[in-house]
């Protein structure tokens, strides 16, 4: 059974940091994209930032470029989300997903195996 668990969330001040993880287990992701979404309450889940299958290619929100951090580790099945600087419009549920292809993406609808989440409170 495939699974994706989070890790790493919680509440920090204004201007502070925080590092997720997502671990995977059931398969090996060694191959897939892998991607971090967020769903703020009463929002929609939206695109945060995703990587590709080595780890080459990256892509973000613009509203995080610059701040946050996608990588992985393959030999570990993990993906992280380094988030410095980070703002009270981050508070969010934040979701590990992957894809069952190589390439990023951005499209929720694409991702094919989800995380159950994890909170990030920001405080002002």
């Amino acid at each position: 059974q495939v699974q994706l668990v989070e890790s790493g969330g919680g509440s920090v001040q204004a201007g502070g940091s925080l590092r997720l993880s997502c671990a995977a287990s059931g398969r090996t992701f060694s191959r897939n994209a892998m991607g971090w979404f967020r769903q703020a309450p009463g929002k929609e889940r939206d695109f945060v930032a995703a990587i590709n299958w080595s780890g080459g290619s990256t892509y973000y929100a613009d509203s995080v470029k610059g701040r946050f951090t996608i990588s992985r580790d393959n030999a570990k099945n993990t993906v992280y989300l380094q988030m410095n600087s980070l703002k009270p419009e981050d508070t969010a549920v934040y979701y590990c997903a992957a894809r069952d292809y190589s390439g990023t993406n951005a499209f929720r609808r694409d991702y094919d195996y989800w995380g159950q989440g994890t909170p990030v409170t920001v405080s002002s």
